[in-house]
């Protein structure tokens, strides 16, 4: 496990499933709400507007909260202003954190995010401190019922423009550039593929090796982090081996 895919897929799950719904909910409709007022309310030419929709609507956010965020994004509703920020950061081992906020108070954000990194191992860096280590990139992640049908999505997911396709315990992981995961994600639609993600991520160039007591503190500091209401999402280059995972999820 490193950096994105089985953290990623266990964060969707624990947002979907436990306490933390009504947070999630908010997150869903700050993005939703920045996409809007930085392309316009109309995702058909929205690209980051209609991804933020189409995850909303993935994770079961209700229509009447899309159509609020979306109003209040493009301006016929008032809120607080939103500005993107992102921080970067050292945790457990060496590893390197990329944190990506959304938030109306930077002193609030930067005070809880510092907070979080001492607390669990880690510190707070400079700007750029770490972000050479990570790219951008789209992951989707779509459900095969057997093999024939794994083999038929990957070649539409390539065909598409997909860079790689990954397929494991019945689910493909299929990655490209940030640019193509719209057409990408178009292209499986029509194939009827069962899409349960499509998002963009900073993906970790290189990786870093944890085990035993590092490792579960990295997992404990990426957790807080994604706790944080002004935090929309948090990647690290933690390569943390399974057995850890199934004793963290524990």
């Amino acid at each position: 496990m490193s950096g994105h895919s089985k953290w990623a897929q266990i964060k969707r799950q624990k947002g979907v499933n436990d306490a933390r719904r009504g947070q999630l909910f908010t997150k869903l409709a700050r993005e939703i709400s920045v996409a809007a007022r930085l392309g316009g309310g109309d995702p058909d030419g929205n690209f980051r507007l209609r991804l933020a929709i189409q995850r909303a609507r993935d994770l079961n956010l209700p229509l009447e909260n899309v159509e609020r965020a979306v109003k209040r994004g493009s301006g016929e509703m008032g809120g607080a202003a939103l500005e993107e920020v992102t921080y970067e950061g050292y945790g457990p081992g060496g590893t390197a954190f990329m944190v990506q906020a959304l938030t109306d108070n930077r002193n609030r954000t930067v005070a809880e995010i510092r907070h979080a990194f001492e607390r669990h191992g880690g510190r707070l860096g400079e700007t750029g401190c770490v972000a050479w280590l990570f790219q951008p990139q789209g992951i989707l992640t779509v459900k095969a019922e057997q093999e024939e049908q794994s083999e038929e999505l990957a070649m539409v997911a390539i065909e598409a423009g997909a860079e790689d396709v990954q397929v494991s315990d019945g689910s493909l992981e299929i990655t490209t550039e940030p640019q193509r995961l719209e057409q990408v994600r178009k292209a499986l639609e029509e194939s009827k593929a069962h899409i349960t993600s499509a998002e963009d991520v900073m993906q970790p160039k290189t990786t870093v090796s944890l085990d035993g007591k590092e490792a579960l503190q990295a997992l404990r500091l990426l957790d807080r982090l994604d706790e944080l209401d002004d935090v929309q999402t948090a990647f690290f280059n933690a390569d943390i081996p399974d057995e850890i995972m199934e004793q963290y999820e524990g």
